[in-house]
């Protein structure tokens, strides 16, 4: 006959694995909230990718508009001139091939005093370009592959998305809290630890490097539609990858909010023969030297 204390951790066992299998259970409906809801709620330009977008136009676009002014009182404005001629130079060719995709854009180009190589260009077409990126844009085709970067964020409405995507995560998180009320504090914790992890390492972080990706493919497109050698690209992203190398900081791949600098320069190749026949279009079928 079966003793109590074999009893008991028969029992113990089952419980266990009865929790085990609810928390996996509720844990797979809370990712699949996050990933599997609806088809996509609208079309990126140019790839065409369908995305969940919950955010409407007119918030997003007020959004931006509120932050822009907001950075402009807080963040030193330069003031030389022939670089801010530089910046809306090229900064309205790419608007105006740009245009059909942000229609209701208002337009406004700034330099910002800032070491940090980097750029922006939020929802309404507010682009800032920092002061420190113009050593590794180095020309007007380097300056146009980060403005084309940068729109083609705001173009594929990929801050809307992320609002969407957090609104979704945060959905899939409250599902699981909910399911696990009853669950004693070990299980709570460790299904809210991979709820965690697997909403951050398999959907987040994968998710904005898909559309780093995504704007990189944009902006290619727009620069050479805007007149711009799309071969420059290629030459900037090296040499920004170049930077990257002499600041050091490596981060795992998988931690990355970026693709990798090596991946972004080969996907560039691979959609370069299209952003060479768009640059001959736009200089009148004359090829690309």
């Amino acid at each position: 006959m079966e003793g109590l204390a074999c009893r008991k951790r028969k029992n113990d066992y089952i419980d266990l694995m009865t929790t085990n299998k609810r928390t996996l259970v509720l844990w797979l409906l809370s990712m699949a909230i996050c990933v599997g809801i609806g088809t996509g709620c609208s079309t990126v330009p140019v790839t065409g990718r369908q995305q969940i977008n919950f955010v409407s136009a007119d918030e997003e676009m007020k959004l931006g508009l509120t932050e822009f002014e907001k950075m402009k009182k807080e963040t030193p404005i330069s003031r030389d001139q022939n670089l801010i001629q530089m910046v809306e130079r090229v900064g309205k060719r790419i608007a105006a091939v740009a245009r059909p995709d942000l229609p209701n854009a208002q337009w406004e180009f700034v330099v910002f005093e800032n070491k940090e190589p980097n750029a922006f260009c939020l929802p309404g077409g507010k682009v800032g370009v920092h002061t420190g990126i113009m050593p590794i844009a180095k020309n007007e085709a380097g300056l146009a592959t980060v403005i084309g970067h940068e729109v083609a964020h705001a173009a594929a409405h990929h801050g809307a998305e992320r609002m969407s995507q957090a609104v979704l995560l945060q959905s899939g998180g409250e599902v699981l809290g909910v399911g696990m009320a009853g669950a004693d504090s070990r299980a709570q914790a460790v299904a809210s630890t991979l709820y965690g992890l697997g909403s951050q390492l398999g959907i987040a972080l994968p998710h904005s490097r898909k559309q780093e990706s995504e704007a990189d493919q944009i902006g290619l497109i727009y620069m050479a539609r805007a007149g711009y050698d799309p071969q420059e690209s290629i030459a900037f992203w090296e040499r920004f990858a170049d930077f990257n190398r002499r600041s050091g900081g490596a981060t795992p791949w998988f931690l990355r909010t970026h693709p990798l600098d090596e991946t972004r320069v080969q996907q560039l190749k691979t959609w370069l023969p299209q952003a060479q026949q768009e640059y001959r279009t736009a200089k009148g079928g004359v090829a690309p030297r």
